[in-house]
């Protein structure tokens, strides 16, 4: 059916739209302090503009999930390089809180777009071991985009380079994607084994998805929380936030390129408890340590948030395979979307922080840290919960071996 489809080409240009996904994250979290500067903002206000990118992403991706089959992946595609290009360029041209918040929604949407027609098309592309391989060598540019997005944004703040022309980075791999998937055919999305909207839903209220949907949205904030917001936290601890993102983000991109062997050895429910209790270690180091010891508490942080996402999505695959693609869409959407929530809380916890700090007596930089460091600490509780609970799975599974076995790569 797909014998004429580029695949070389559409696989890159997939890569290149997820590294436009990940450059959108990394500068973002690279020009906060710049945009709070510029325009006055609070952190919870900026936590708003955060979360209009984690809101953007679920909604879209939900709607690709529920109409891919429908419309196919070049018109989801086509639809996610008009909202990138209306995002970076609205996002240069905001002056202003307002015009942040909608522009950050753009490129938001453009994200879940992409994702939305990239895994399924590049499963539509590949078969068996070949398909997990190229998924998995797809998601790696995610974190690896965000090692590049974020060293790039250090080199242009620290050469004076404004956060403007940091933006119009992001049309690079944008239009890159958009040439690469111009004039391609594209593959037909495979409708065998498909089931039903219906059956997917009925699929979705058993208790391991019903489960998996309330840890989804505290594996992703326990992810996202620290990442988001490491520059304005740790700008006053002697150590780069922007190289602790390049670090963290650079082990996961190898923790993802070797994961097949990690996840065989372990299981999935050992691997997410395992991921639980580093996480856990990792962010209360962030909250006590300063100076190179940051860079020690990056690299426990990314051992425990490594393997969270994609462990996340494949065990509603192998556990609840009736949910179908609509339910691996939700459990995404639902790590966007609680990390879209809590975006504005945890600005909001640096405020209070500060406030709190100031009447002490603190100021400066002194005021900074202690306040970041309070913050961090309250963002221990996300993954601290998630031992407890990755601990009930991990006994609750072990009669299951043979469900999760049936589809393991």
């Amino acid at each position: 059916m797909n014998e004429n489809i580029n695949k070389t080409a559409l696989f890159n240009a997939s890569c290149f739209a997820l590294i436009t996904t990940a450059f959108t994250f990394a500068i973002r979290a690279g020009i906060l302090p710049q945009l709070g500067d510029q325009f006055g903002l609070t952190a919870e206000q900026l936590g708003f503009i955060n979360s209009m990118w984690f809101l953007g992403f679920p909604i879209s991706m939900i709607l690709g999930g529920l109409f891919y089959h429908t419309i196919g992946p070049k018109i989801i595609m086509q639809i996610a390089f008009i909202t990138h290009t209306l995002g970076i360029v609205l996002t240069i041209y905001a002056g202003g809180y307002t015009g942040l918040l909608i522009s950050t929604l753009f490129i938001g949407f453009g994200n879940g777009c992409t994702e939305a027609a990239c895994n399924p098309m590049i499963a539509d592309m590949y078969s068996g071991v070949k398909m997990n391989k190229m998924l998995n060598r797809f998601h790696m540019w995610f974190p690896g985009g965000i090692v590049l997005g974020s060293l790039i944004s250090k080199f242009m703040t620290d050469f004076g380079m404004g956060w403007q022309m940091q933006m119009w980075v992001l049309m690079i791999p944008t239009l890159i994607y958009a040439f690469l998937f111009f004039g391609k055919a594209f593959p037909k999305p495979t409708v065998e084994g498909v089931t039903s909207i219906s059956s997917n839903i009925k699929a979705m209220f058993s208790p391991v998805f019903i489960f998996l949907f309330f840890c989804m949205a505290l594996t992703a904030i326990s992810e996202f929380g620290p990442q988001q917001w490491v520059n304005v936290v740790m700008s006053a601890s002697g150590a780069s936030g922007m190289l602790i993102l390049a670090l963290t983000t650079g082990i996961m991109a190898v923790g993802r390129f070797f994961a097949g062997p990690v996840v065989k050895s372990l299981g999935q429910t050992g691997v997410l408890l395992g991921g639980a209790i580093f996480a856990t270690l990792g962010i209360y180091m962030f909250s006590t340590v300063t100076g190179s010891m940051s860079y020690f508490a990056a690299v426990i942080f990314a051992i425990g948030v490594c393997y969270f996402w994609p462990v996340m999505v494949g065990a509603v695959a192998q556990r609840v395979p009736l949910s179908g693609a609509l339910g691996m869409s939700i459990i995404g959407g639902v790590g966007m979307f609680s990390t879209a929530i809590f975006q504005p809380i945890i600005g909001r916890w640096i405020d209070d922080s500060r406030a709190d700090q100031t009447a002490l007596g603190l100021a400066g930089d002194a005021l900074e840290l202690a306040a970041g460091q309070a913050t961090l600490l309250k963002m221990v509780t996300f993954p601290a919960i998630l031992v407890v609970l990755f601990a009930i799975f991990f006994i609750w599974q072990k009669n299951s071996k043979v469900a999760a076995g049936a589809a393991a790569h």
